[in-house]
């Protein structure tokens, strides 16, 4: 059986993932479009943790540490994908942080500008470095994950508010410079979703049970429950794959409904 992605290369950004009781994002990407048959290229700061992603894919991938945050990171991802496969056919970005953040009157300057230069500048450069063999693909797609804070009332999430907006934002630009080479991109907002990142690491930073901040996040999501990593992931190869090749510019909510409540 033929997969949606066969014999696509696809590279992942933030294929690694925290420690915590449940899968993350980048790395339940990473084994739905090997699941479809795509050649990976697993992309991390933490090799060790690009490379568990790896063990559990039976398929062709290549693990690269690097942080695209720094200024060879976008290059150095890029040229690993070209030497390892000779293309690039898909780019996801999956990176975010929120470290440091808080309402304007308390943000530093130190937080908001590595909040920023991660969430964003880092990931348009990574865009930038791969567009030329995203063009050159006769499947050149380009799927980032943003996030419901975008357009969501989060005081305590500026930075991040500004840079996941800022994430829908360029989605929308580099689909309509790409758009007349047949490549297309667009962007992912999930909602609460029950990853490490998400739960485990913040009910740690809140010194909360993991269960009780857990439901209370469900709570809040008009289907009743969290999301899980494979819904984005879904939604991921739905976007990347050619069932969506008329689809470029999207900014698509996967949050059970949170969206639909905020208007």
């Amino acid at each position: 059986m033929v997969g949606k992605l066969d014999g696509r290369v696809a590279v992942v950004v933030g294929a690694g993932q925290t420690p915590g009781e449940t899968i993350g994002n980048g790395r339940a990407t990473a084994l739905t479009f090997a699941r479809e048959g795509a050649r990976l290229v697993l992309v991390d700061r933490h090799r060790d943790r690009a490379e568990a992603t790896a063990v559990e894919i039976d398929g062709d991938t290549v693990v690269v540490a690097a942080d695209i945050a720094s200024d060879e990171g976008p290059e150095q991802v890029v040229a690993a994908a070209l030497d390892a496969f000779g293309g690039i056919d898909i780019l996801h970005n999956n990176v975010g942080i929120g470290m440091g953040d808080g309402p304007p009157h308390r943000l530093t300057d130190d937080a908001y500008d590595r909040i920023m230069d991660v969430n964003l500048r880092a990931l348009w450069r990574t865009c930038r470095a791969a567009t030329p063999a995203l063009r050159a693909s006769d499947h050149g797609a380009i799927v980032s994950v943003s996030s419901l804070a975008a357009i969501a009332s989060a005081t305590n999430l500026t930075a991040y508010k500004l840079s996941k907006a800022g994430v829908n934002a360029l989605t929308q630009s580099l689909a309509l410079a790409n758009a007349k080479y047949g490549m297309r991109a667009n962007a992912i907002m999930p909602g609460f979703v029950d990853t490490p990142m998400g739960v485990d690491a913040a009910a740690d930073a809140l010194q909360i049970d993991r269960a009780t901040y857990a439901a209370s996040r469900a709570e809040r999501v008009p289907l009743g429950r969290q999301g899980s990593a494979w819904d984005v992931a879904k939604a991921a190869l739905f976007l990347a794959s050619d069932d969506a090749a008329w689809i470029t510019g999207v900014v698509l909510p996967v949050d059970g409904g949170q969206s639909a409540r905020i208007g």
